[in-house]
């Protein structure tokens, strides 16, 4: 997979969220996005996954043009912001009805998802009892049960404990050798430099800063 933002901005109530952004993103690599909050990450991200259009310029999955093309990439896994699900049904009851949209994955492929991001599948408790790292653990394992092409996690280590950030690294490591593209936020800078392959900064919805952590080069 191959993603293209040509000259992207999004524009809403006369405020400029994403300014004249331009990016090259393609599989096998961990791409994150730094900056305050309020700068316009999860905006971009939501401009990629097609969840709101742009104001000026197209994004491009593998030559097809998003919004005219196709309404949404075809192959992709999602978490922006906090993750929700029903609160009367088991995670695992939470992730079969998801699956049943497209009907890709089995019950054991459900399973081993849950188990990958440290949960219990067997677990009977209700979603409204799970705590705000439990939701989270969930929340990842919805956006990579599918084994989508293209993965997006804003924020994934939020609320998470050190064995929970240990394993969300390993997971992604994972995904990034199995071929995904992943587009993660964090707060953390140390973190990202630390997953991803390329860091992108973000300030007022512009690109300011690219660094490629394989070679340490860094472009304005």
């Amino acid at each position: 997979m191959t993603i293209t933002l040509k000259n992207v901005t999004k524009k809403i109530k006369g405020n400029t969220v994403t300014d004249n952004v331009n990016m090259a993103l393609k599989s096998g690599t961990v791409y994150g996005l730094c900056g305050y909050n309020g700068c316009g990450k999860t905006m971009l991200m939501r401009l990629i996954a097609g969840l709101i259009i742009p104001s000026s310029g197209e994004i491009v999955f593998d030559g097809k043009v998003l919004g005219k093309q196709i309404d949404f990439p075809e192959n992709m896994g999602i978490l922006i912001e906090n993750p929700a699900f029903l609160g009367g049904m088991t995670g695992f009851d939470n992730l079969k009805l998801l699956a049943s949209i497209q009907g890709k994955i089995s019950d054991d492929m459900i399973i081993e998802s849950i188990s990958r991001v440290g949960l219990d599948p067997k677990d009977k408790k209700k979603y409204r009892k799970y705590s705000l790292g439990m939701k989270q653990r969930l929340g990842i394992a919805s956006a990579v049960m599918e084994s989508p092409d293209l993965i997006i996690l804003d924020e994934p280590t939020n609320a998470l404990d050190s064995n929970g950030v240990v394993i969300t690294k390993e997971l992604i490591a994972e995904e990034k050798k199995r071929g995904a593209l992943v587009i993660m936020t964090c707060h953390d800078r140390e973190i990202l430099e630390g997953i991803c392959d390329v860091i992108y900064t973000i300030e007022h919805g512009i690109i300011t800063d690219k660094k490629d952590m394989r070679t340490e080069e860094t472009t304005e």
